[in-house]
């Protein structure tokens, strides 16, 4: 409501929607052909997940439509079974999302490390880039200097004024001069055809059947997955540009209202989009739902009232325009020698696994998957290095009493290595393993107990364990004596 009543921030609210719709038309068309769909089917996609978003999701000015990582979940459904099938998953897919919404998925993502967020964030950079790479490549010598006075618009302009995005004034001039100067060079128009009518309301034609929930299950379940995951790790990443914080339970359970929508009207389903997000928030400013909803809107009406116009755009300006997201994008701080220097190179070695992954399969899910595990494995590494086990002896002959301190955190790493740290000939018939400075995490560790006590009861030793927390004696308590 604030900004409805600025004219300066509504002015920057409607203008980042009109550079966004610009910007999605290209890659809902090649995102299309990547499923191998209709090319008006990734538009109208991109329209109905951008308006549905606009109001149900939560994270305000972060963008969702049609994207290249849904598009290669579903492809190969839509080669084996056709274009109805495909309807039926997207569909699944976002009862999936509502599901997992409701069961707390969202609440995941704070186990997501930061050098994976920062891998993530790298991967998408380079992945924009690579993108636009193919336009580059076979093209008119023309083509060349479009895009360099395109990047220079985009990268000097707003150093001399943030008025007007320079993403939309790349985009004004590059078509004007291409337009006016007769010039033949690749166009929005040589993507595909645009649509002249609005899309409709169905039902996929598919028989409701067990056969056909066992085809378009797995596809649907990797949908509502690879989605919740690009739009969490986006929403957060909104976050931190913007410096406040969204609903990300709201977003999740949005995202699957918007596909469900985007299933009833025929679309393939989509995602949040990092690229449009980034041209949307840090290219042009925009804080709210508004530019979301407009970059729908407007969507629609340039591809159904405007599509000649639209056509003329050359693809030159819109591939400057994601170059400069792509470059603004990549957090280049977590490459500088000081910064490798300084980072523990488990952690770098997260970011770059992460970065690896995501680029090699073209899948983000992928890539974030990886390195979180990678992440979980040398953390685990780590923390099982910090126990520490300290022997002393007290006392002569039968009052002889060995003590062993155990310092740091018991659980499966950590604990394998405990049976091994005893001097079971040596010691004397007392032994005491003092566990105050310890705590017991899981049944490794109880079972890794059980069996030094037994070694040492084999041996005609006795042994007793003190300086257990509470939660610790619970757990051995319950486990003690139970595990083979």
């Amino acid at each position: 409501m604030r900004t409805l009543r600025s004219p300066k921030l509504l002015k920057t609210e409607v203008l980042a929607g009109l550079v966004v719709a610009l910007a999605l038309i290209p890659e809902a068309l090649a995102f299309s052909v990547i499923a191998g769909v209709d090319p008006r089917i990734g538009l109208f996609s991109a329209f109905t997940m951008a308006v549905t978003i606009a109001f149900l999701g939560g994270r305000p000015a972060m963008i969702s439509a049609a994207t290249g990582a849904v598009a290669l979940v579903i492809a190969p459904l839509v080669a084996s079974h056709g274009v109805q099938y495909m309807i039926a998953a997207v569909l699944l897919a976002g009862v999936f999302q509502v599901l997992l919404a409701l069961l707390g998925v969202a609440k995941l993502l704070r186990f997501i490390p930061r050098q994976v967020m920062v891998g993530f964030v790298n991967a998408l950079s380079i992945l924009i880039f690579v993108a636009q790479v193919p336009e580059l490549l076979g093209v008119p010598w023309l083509v060349y200097p479009l895009t360099a006075l395109g990047l220079l618009v985009v990268f000097g302009l707003p150093r001399l004024t943030t008025a007007v995005p320079a993403s939309l004034v790349a985009i004004v001039v590059l078509t004007a001069i291409t337009v006016a100067a007769s010039l033949d060079v690749p166009t929005v128009g040589d993507k595909g055809e645009l649509p002249h009518s609005l899309p409709s309301l169905l039902l996929p034609d598919v028989p409701f059947t067990l056969d056909t929930l066992q085809v378009v299950f797995p596809y649907a379940l990797a949908v509502a997955f690879v989605g919740l995951l690009e739009s969490l790790m986006t929403a957060k990443l909104v976050d931190d540009v913007t410096d406040t914080r969204s609903n990300k339970t709201r977003e999740a359970w949005g995202q699957g209202a918007a596909n469900l929508v985007t299933g009833f009207f025929g679309g393939m389903g989509g995602c949040a989009m990092i690229g449009q997000t980034m041209i949307n928030v840090k290219g042009s400013g925009a804080r709210t739902r508004i530019s979301t909803f407009l970059a729908g809107v407007f969507l629609l009406l340039l591809v159904v009232v405007l599509g000649d116009v639209v056509a003329l755009i050359p693809m030159a300006a819109l591939v400057a325009v994601m170059i400069f997201v792509a470059v603004t994008s990549f957090d280049w701080h977590s490459i500088r020698p000081s910064t490798l220097k300084m980072m523990p190179k488990s952690e770098t070695a997260v970011m770059l696994v992460t970065v690896a992954v995501t680029v090699w399969t073209n899948n983000l899910a992928s890539g974030v998957g990886v390195g979180v595990l990678v992440a979980m494995v040398l953390f685990a590494r780590r923390v099982a290095h910090f126990v520490t086990v300290d022997r002393t002896v007290t006392g002569d002959g039968a009052d002889a009493t060995a003590t062993y301190r155990v310092n740091g955190e018991l659980f499966f790493a950590s604990s394998n290595d405990l049976y091994f740290q005893f001097e079971y000939v040596l010691d004397p018939a007392a032994v005491v393993i003092d566990l105050s400075g310890s705590h017991v995490w899981d049944a490794s560790t109880v079972a890794a107990l059980d069996a030094v006590t037994e070694k040492y009861r084999r041996r005609g030793t006795e042994v007793r364990i003190t300086g257990l927390n509470d939660a610790s004696v619970q757990m051995r308590e319950r486990m003690a004596g139970k595990l083979p």
